[in-house]
This record gives C-alpha cells, structure tokens and sequence, in this order.
C-alpha cells in the first residue's frame, strides 16, 4: 500500500488522540492483516470514496485502551464496554478520518465519508467494503493496544 494513504492516517490518529484524549499513542510496524476478524474488542468503520480512489477504514480497541481513553474525554470511569463507549469510539471514528481527510485533500485527493458504523466483539467478521489486502498499523497506549485498518483501491 502506497504511504500516501497510510502517512495521513498515521498523523490524524496520533493528533486527534494525544489532543483530545490526552493520551500519548506510539504507533508500531504497518503490516497485511491476516484474517477477517476485529483485532480489537470494539470497531468503528468508516467508507471513503473519491474519484481517483475508494477506501475502508477500521479503529479497533481493546477494552483497556478504550476504557481509558473513554475516561479521559469524558471524565467517567467505566468497567465495560457499553453503549457511551461506542458512541465515543464512532466519534473517535469521525475525528480521525476527518482530519485525515483534510490531509488527504492538501495531496489532491477527495474524499465523502460515509457514517461509521460500528462492531462490538470479535468474534463477527471484519468485512472492508474495498477489494484487497488491508493494511494494519498497530498502536500503543499506556493502557493496552488499539489498531487502525485500511484499505485502499
């Protein structure tokens, strides 16, 4: 996959976690995902679709770093998953993908985003709406792991 699909989302998600979360993320090695399968507890997915390009993308957290993150952005501490925690993962969702549209679209390119929808558990399939391999950055936050998946065609 091209870095100038992956780099945008690698800056937005650092950016919009460690300004409005407060939470310092490191990210890992992007690498193909093997499987269908959420590699996180809850997903936000999101479509974008432009003239020269169409994409999926997935945010998939483990319960401990949305957890977290959830308590940070809204100050209330939860012990499960439930429904505040989805609602700030789908707004998670949002935030990331419209930041890294506007990078997108300083390159040229031109994105409508649809809503996103959501997946709790992994145990459903993981189904990107574009043909191809899905690339996957892994992240790091003091509190447990979360992923971003993309698919570009």
């Amino acid at each position: 996959m091209n870095v100038k699909y992956i780099n945008p989302l690698l800056e937005a998600t650092m950016t919009v976690l460690s300004t409005m979360a407060m939470v310092e993320v490191t990210a890992g090695k992007p690498t193909v995902k093997k499987g269908s399968k959420p590699l996180g507890d809850v997903t936000g997915m999101i479509d974008l679709s432009g003239k020269h390009a169409q994409g999926s993308l997935a945010i998939s957290f483990t319960a401990p770093a949305i957890l977290d993150i959830t308590e940070k952005m809204i100050g209330e501490s939860l012990s499960s998953i439930d429904s505040t925690v989805v609602d700030v993962v789908g707004e998670i969702t949002n935030m990331i993908t419209g930041s890294a549209k506007r990078i997108y679209s300083d390159q040229g390119l031109e994105f409508e985003l649809t809503l996103p929808s959501m997946l709790v558990g992994n145990d459903k399939p993981l189904n990107h709406t574009v043909k191809g391999e899905p690339v996957v950055l892994p992240f790091n936050t003091p509190a447990g792991e979360f992923f971003v998946e993309m698919c570009f065609s």
